[in-house]
Parts: structure tokens; C-alpha cells; sequence
């Protein structure tokens, strides 16, 4: 039986399964205490609403409550940001960017302090906003390949081409 995903208001085990389908390796203990922070996580996850998209302008993008979100998982024996973000970007496909060791290291070429300051949702929340400004400046490119892509019937967000993108140059 495939895992399948919760709705977009909810987190739980199989968000986590589905995630290690796509290569997030959580082991069984690191699910167990996401799992010990399910009401706080959701709680935050409530707080980002399901449509926002890192295509919207800057400042209706709910930043705080992003950060509030990634924070749930801070200091958690091995999660970093590219665990969580392959969880998270089945829930906020739009936004949230899956950010695992090759997409973080070209989000930050510019920037390698970016990784050491603030707290763990801050540092994840620097990461997507660098991710943001990446898209805008390759917005018309990446919403006519989405574009391309759905008449396909392959349905992506401009964020999730962006990381395949980053991938496919730099892997």
C-alpha cells in the first residue's frame, strides 16, 4: 500500500513516509519526535495559508508564519532543511522549495554566512527567500515552462521547476 498524503491543515506519519519515497531518508526515531511536535507543527502549518506562492509579491508572502513553521522542527537530531522541505512541499507545493544539500549550496554561492546565522526557521525562511528572488528574476521562463509542462499534463509549480532546474546544472 502507497502512503498517502494528509490535506494541506494537517501533518502526520504518512506526510513523512510519502517524503522518504522521495528520498528525505527520515529514520524511524527522527519521525517518532517530529511526531512529539505534530500539534505544534500543525498549528504553524494552519497559520501559512495552502494557496501561498513564492510567485506572489514579497510582501503577501507570510514570512513569519514560515519561519514559526520551520521552527517546529528545530534541534532535532538529524532533520536539517532537506528533510523537512521534502515533507513540506507536498503542503505548500508553491512555496516551499525542497531544499536539500545541491539547491541550499547554490541559494547560498552568493551568501555562505546565510547558513550560520539566526535560528533554524530563520536560516530555512533565508533559504526560501533567496529561492523567491531566484524566481523573480526568471519568472516569465519558469511560468511559460510550468505552462508547457501542464499542457503535458505535468502539473508543477514554478518553485519545484526551479529546484529541478538548480539540479540539473549543478548535480
Amino acid at each position: 500500500m502507497r502512503p498517502t498524503t494528509t490535506g494541506p491543515e494537517s501533518f502526520d506519519e504518512s506526510d513523512l513516509r510519502l517524503a522518504n519515497r522521495g528520498g528525505a531518508r527520515i529514520s524511524a526515531a527522527e519521525i517518532a519526535a517530529i511526531l512529539e511536535r505534530r500539534s505544534k507543527i500543525e498549528r504553524a502549518l494552519r497559520r501559512v495559508p495552502a494557496g501561498a506562492s513564492l510567485a506572489d509579491a514579497p510582501s503577501s508572502i507570510p514570512w513569519v508564519p514560515l519561519t514559526r513553521l520551520f521552527d517546529g522542527f528545530a534541534d532535532i537530531r538529524g532533520i536539517g532543511f532537506s528533510k523537512i522541505t521534502k515533507a513540506l512541499h507536498r503542503k505548500r507545493p508553491a512555496l516551499i522549495p525542497m531544499l536539500d544539500s545541491v539547491v541550499q549550496a547554490y541559494l547560498t554561492r552568493d551568501d555562505p554566512l546565510m547558513r550560520s546565522s539566526g535560528s533554524f526557521g530563520e536560516r530555512a525562511t533565508a533559504l526560501v527567500r533567496s529561492s523567491k528572488r531566484d524566481l523573480d528574476r526568471n519568472r516569465l521562463a519558469l511560468r511559460e515552462l510550468r505552462q508547457e509542462l501542464a499542457s503535458r499534463a505535468y502539473e508543477l509549480t514554478e518553485v519545484r521547476i526551479l529546484d529541478i532546474l538548480i539540479w540539473s546544472l549543478l548535480a
